[in-house]
């Protein structure tokens, strides 16, 4: 898919969140209700990230894949809540490992809290989210939510041991972004099915839908590192770059630029030595080597197969139609 026509395309997922607006409302009252504690830096902290949370796209695909698969009934509320527990918890605890400033706009509670309450009530929210897990009574949900919260794990894991690798090829970096953030888009999708008695196909169909959404979402992430602002990402611009974390925007670049930036590459991201101008120079040179369009387009190219995983839905359900809006949404939202 060309980046430019999406990037033109007006897209909005109004129609998802108003579809959803009902189940999600329930979703935030249970959040509201299990953030709760009688240490007072429990709620405290973790009211800090949740309550500036913005669409809380996570949940809401597990609610739309349920809804689309024909539920009825409230039981995929409190997965969708333990969805967004287990990626508050994997925010909480990343914060900490790239010693951010900024989360969702606000200063990065471990900057506020320090790190070890950072660390524990992600601990906390995690132990939440898997009662949750346990009370929505499906030990097929909790299956895929167990493995998904050891594979992001093993994500973030593999991402720290390659960062500043130069040498990090594209296939190592997709196997990367699609443990640490396309795995719970995935496994939100499937839970969601799978609370509405879905069968072994409509499953795998909509897992599918998820990942792919979710290799869009990091793509279009790891591009808006190099090209947004702090008010669009909600975190600092080029955090990716002064972190040293090999993204594909960076690895296209190196690849393009060849020999004459070598030393340029080697002392800014694998030594990390850098000066005020670096990050300017970094965004020009990938715009000049087309890096951030080759990335928009593949996300893109990962948005249409989103949306083709779901043909073999038919009928007139509206969540099929907004669940499509939502995979250009992904993409078009770095407008």
């Amino acid at each position: 898919m060309d980046a430019a026509a999406v990037a033109a395309k007006p897209v909005s997922i109004d129609g998802l969140l108003s579809l959803a607006a009902g189940d999600m409302a329930g979703v935030d009252a249970i959040i509201r209700d299990r953030m709760q504690s009688s240490v007072p830096v429990i709620p405290a902290l973790a009211e800090h990230l949740i309550g500036s949370s913005g669409k809380r796209l996570r949940p809401l695909l597990t609610i739309a894949s349920a809804r689309l698969c024909g539920a009825r009934d409230d039981a995929c509320l409190k997965l969708a809540a333990a969805v967004e527990f287990i990626h508050t918890a994997t925010l909480l605890h990343d914060d900490v490992v790239d010693s951010s400033e900024l989360r969702r706009g606000r200063v990065a509670a471990h900057l506020i809290w320090g790190a070890p309450s950072s660390v524990l009530v992600g601990d906390f929210l995690f132990a939440r989210a898997f009662e949750l897990m346990v009370e929505a009574g499906s030990m097929t949900a909790l299956e895929i939510l167990a493995r998904a919260s050891r594979v992001i794990s093993e994500g973030e894991v593999l991402q720290l041991t390659r960062a500043h690798d130069l040498d990090l090829d594209q296939g190592t970096y997709l196997e990367i972004i699609a443990a640490k953030t396309a795995e719970l888009f995935a496994a939100a999708a499937e839970a969601g099915a799978v609370s509405a008695g879905a069968s072994p196909e409509r499953r795998a169909v909509m897992r599918r839908y998820g990942q792919e959404v979710g290799l869009a979402f990091q793509l279009v992430d790891d591009a808006l590192d190099y090209s947004s602002s702090s008010a669009v990402l909600g975190k600092n611009p080029g955090d990716d770059f002064r972190e040293g974390k090999a993204t594909l925007p960076l690895l296209l670049a190196i690849q393009r630029t060849g020999a004459a930036e070598t030393e340029f590459w080697r002392r800014t991201v694998d030594r990390r030595e850098q000066t005020d101008a670096d990050f300017t120079r970094a965004c020009e040179l990938m715009r000049g080597a087309g890096a951030l369009e080759a990335t928009l387009g593949l996300a893109g190219d990962y948005a249409k197969s989103a949306k083709a995983a779901l043909s073999g839905f038919h009928g007139t359900s509206a969540w099929k139609p907004a669940l499509e809006d939502l995979a250009d949404f992904t993409v078009a939202r770095r407008k």
